[in-house]
């Protein structure tokens, strides 16, 4: 019943995201990475897919950074390697370690702090040269010691080798966005960068950014704002590397009035022809829209939406809600497939301009075991 309904959804039009269906390759069952009992189970796992089409992975487990990797399109997966220590990291709720590959190296950012929990923490960059056999020491990205404590951030890398790292800051007190960059694969980082505050005092104080880079090097920087009493996605790009950022534009034709923060960030994504594709949350429903538009196109009730581009279009994952239903729209669909009875904070990600497969992880609770599980779900 599953690979029929599948089949069913492939075959259907859509009109918005018009595009040559790509190849579905979906394995009978996920690859189930680690499990473990909390509080040390594998949590929030981030994928990252490079140019040879290899598949990274990383997740937090206790206070430590794993990484596998898989070289047969998600088939099997390395031995996990535990990164370097960053003492105790963040982890849970949009909260856990970020990875990006580029020709240059794999690497890998935490926020970790001596006490934790949010009382301090530094965003720490932590990098493998040789395909992640070996790892770097943390290297710290914030230039203002536990600014980064509240744990919420993301990165990307562009093509060029360069990475770019967003954070929620707190050095000024207010949450701001930040930004800084690394033109040698995370070994060193730039002087942090303003990439938005909110005339108001604070943006959304619970909610992860998230970052993308184009095939042109620009850099394109989401987060949920906090303007006027409502909750609503924003972006800005800076085109000069990461200098300075441009004025923020509010995406949606609609907005949320809310008076507290529904910890829920959404993502964004840029395929090779430069299109940006964003996905969030706005009260109970799931929201796509494309080029930085205005215009939207709701998807349906859920939360916790991921975005990944392609050339024939944006790959959506997102929940009904937290342990319940994944559900993942492709490229041609109305309307999306179930990828998992009961998961947590899935993500998705495709190769370098939206090349090579398409890789879903998240987590999953059976009893008390807590699984990361990784699938496979369009090989291009």
């Amino acid at each position: 019943m599953r690979n029929f309904r599948h089949c069913c959804f492939r075959v259907i039009g859509l009109a918005l995201l018009c595009a040559i269906a790509p190849t579905t390759v979906w394995a009978d069952e996920p690859v189930e990475l680690e499990r473990g009992i909390a509080p040390h189970n594998p949590q929030q796992p981030q994928v990252a897919v490079d140019a040879q089409g290899s598949i990274h992975v990383v997740y937090g487990i206790g206070d430590l950074a794993r990484y596998r990797r898989s070289d047969d399109g998600g088939k099997s997966f390395s031995n996990p390697v535990d990164l370097p220590s960053a003492n105790a990291i963040s982890l849970g709720m949009r909260r856990g370690p970020r990875i990006a590959v580029s020709d240059k190296s794999i690497c890998v950012t935490v926020i970790g702090g001596k006490q934790g929990k949010g009382r301090d923490g530094d965003l720490l960059a932590i990098r493998s040269i040789d395909g992640g056999k070996t790892w770097t020491s943390p290297v710290q990205v914030n230039d203002a010691a536990d600014s980064a404590r509240e744990g919420l951030h993301s990165m990307s890398a562009g093509p060029n080798g360069e990475m770019c790292c967003v954070w929620l800051d707190l050095r000024n007190r207010h949450t701001e966005v930040m930004a800084s960059v690394s033109t040698d694969g995370g070994g060193t980082w730039s002087r942090n960068v303003l990439v938005y505050k909110s005339p108001d005092g604070s943006v959304c104080e619970c909610c992860h950014p998230c970052v993308a880079i184009d095939s042109l090097g620009r850099i394109h920087v989401q987060w949920r704002n906090s303007v006027g009493g409502a909750r609503d996605i924003y972006v800005a790009s800076s085109t000069d590397g990461g200098k300075k950022f441009g004025g923020a534009t509010k995406l949606g034709t609609g907005s949320w009035p809310l008076n507290a923060c529904p910890m829920d960030g959404g993502a964004i994504a840029v395929g090779a022809d430069g299109r940006i594709a964003s996905t969030w949350r706005r009260d109970q429903m799931v929201f796509l829209s494309l080029d930085g538009e205005r215009e939207e196109r709701r998807l349906g009730v859920g939360e916790q939406p991921w975005i990944a581009a392609t050339d024939a279009g944006p790959y959506v994952v997102w929940l009904k809600k937290r342990g319940d239903v994944a559900l993942l729209l492709t490229p041609g669909s109305k309307s999306p497939i179930e990828l998992a009875a009961h998961a947590a904070d899935p993500v998705i990600a495709a190769g370098p301009n939206g090349r090579g497969p398409v890789v879903v992880a998240w987590e999953l609770r059976d009893g008390n075991n807590y699984t990361v599980q990784c699938q496979v779900v369009a090989d291009k």
